[in-house]
């Protein structure tokens, strides 16, 4: 891109101004708080690790990405890459550790990113109009470290259109490159306050359960928790309608009207938000300097796989910077089972996306209207 990138005058080692110097414009690597802490991740039991030896298996077999719409063909090197042993547990996780219907679900999700194109159609210049009034903002760090990603519905600045739902779609894919070693899962923080200059034009209920399927479908067990402030009563009223559909663990996850600050650290809580972090989102500076870190991000990432063996399977606490790869596997502990989902730190999935988007299609037909699709997503997915 062309666009030059506006620096602070000063700025401190992690990319933060100096006091004084005037509020940020740019995302920064990594978390500044010393109370950012990532959690411990549980081992495996026996059996969990005999399941997980038996995906990754059939993971390594696979030569080709089946599709309908003319994107079948060999198995790419960035689709090992995305093939993690991370990721692979995130969908045993999410399907109760049912190894074929995990086989299943990450093979559809393969098919799907070819065809969403997530890998080479949602480009950065694709996307740029949608974020030009910074209706979505990715900066700063949660108290677990994870990247704090702002949707603020009020800046809407597009007719809906597909793009609204690829845009979020883009942004998501970008906080998973910026997660540091030992993160996993987004901290969503969203406020609902109208804007007095811009026209808020909330997409339909439609597009926010194309959005919805997607997630709970294609990034299972990847919400961390969501913040959400200023709730018309619209959305009240479509959170009350879907919350008996929530897996209860996802609820559990879902704050309203909180302060913010028991779960971010508020020198990293931008402060429309009630934080410290002066922060002003200007496009011509925020885009590129985003787009840099990220693509540094998944460039050296993808120098760790390589010099690691271009392994499926790979550590992404390795890939992130960590020291584990995938031959260091972590030692397995048989006391837990799966019988108890708390036994064995696997989170039971949601109640399934048939459920949830089957109410959404009825309240659609009776008219009943619904919130952002830049929001409803993350209130259903598979914790």
């Amino acid at each position: 891109m062309a666009t030059t990138v506006a620096q602070p005058d000063t700025t401190t080692q992690n990319g933060l101004p100096e006091k004084g110097s005037g509020p940020l414009k740019t995302p920064y690597p990594v978390p500044t708080s010393t109370t950012s802490r990532p959690k411990e991740h549980p081992p495996l039991s026996a059996d969990q690790q005999k399941k997980y030896d038996w995906l990754l298996e059939q993971a390594k077999s696979w030569t080709e990405v089946p599709s309908t719409k003319g994107k079948a063909g060999p198995l790419t090197e960035n689709e090992r890459f995305w093939l993690t042993r991370d990721c692979l547990l995130r969908y045993l996780r999410a399907t109760k550790w049912n190894q074929k219907d995990a086989e299943k679900r990450l093979l559809d999700t393969l098919t799907w990113r070819r065809e969403y194109g997530v890998e080479d159609v949602l480009t950065w210049d694709h996307i740029s109009p949608e974020n030009e009034t910074g209706k979505q903002i990715i900066v700063g760090y949660d108290k677990e470290g994870r990247p704090c990603h702002y949707l603020n519905p009020g800046r809407q600045n597009t007719d809906v259109s597909p793009r609204q739902n690829q845009h979020f779609i883009f942004m998501l894919e970008r906080v998973v490159e910026l997660m540091p070693a030992g993160v996993e899962t987004i901290s969503l923080l969203i406020n609902f306050k109208q804007s007095k200059t811009r026209k808020h034009t909330a997409p339909g209920i439609g597009q926010g359960r194309e959005v919805l399927h997607m997630l709970q479908t294609h990034y299972p067990e990847r919400l961390g928790r969501a913040l959400i402030i200023n709730v018309p009563w619209v959305v009240w009223g479509f959170f009350k309608l879907i919350t008996p559909f929530i897996d209860p663990l996802t609820r559990e996850k879902l704050k309203f009207n909180e302060d913010m600050r028991q779960y971010v650290p508020e020198e990293e809580l931008w402060t429309e938000f009630g934080g410290k972090l002066d922060f002003d989102y200007d496009h011509a500076a925020y885009w590129p300097a985003l787009q840099k870190l990220c693509e540094e991000k998944r460039a050296s990432r993808k120098q760790r796989w390589i010099a690691g063996g271009s392994h499926i399977g790979e550590h992404e606490d390795y890939l992130a910077g960590g020291k584990e790869t995938e031959t260091e596997e972590k030692v397995a502990v048989p006391a837990a089972t799966d019988a108890s989902p708390a036994a064995t730190g696997a989170a039971p999935a949601a109640n399934g996306t048939e459920d949830v988007t089957e109410t959404l299609a009825k309240v659609e037909l009776e008219g009943i209207p619904g919130g952002n699709s830049e929001v409803e997503p993350a209130k259903t997915e598979s914790t």
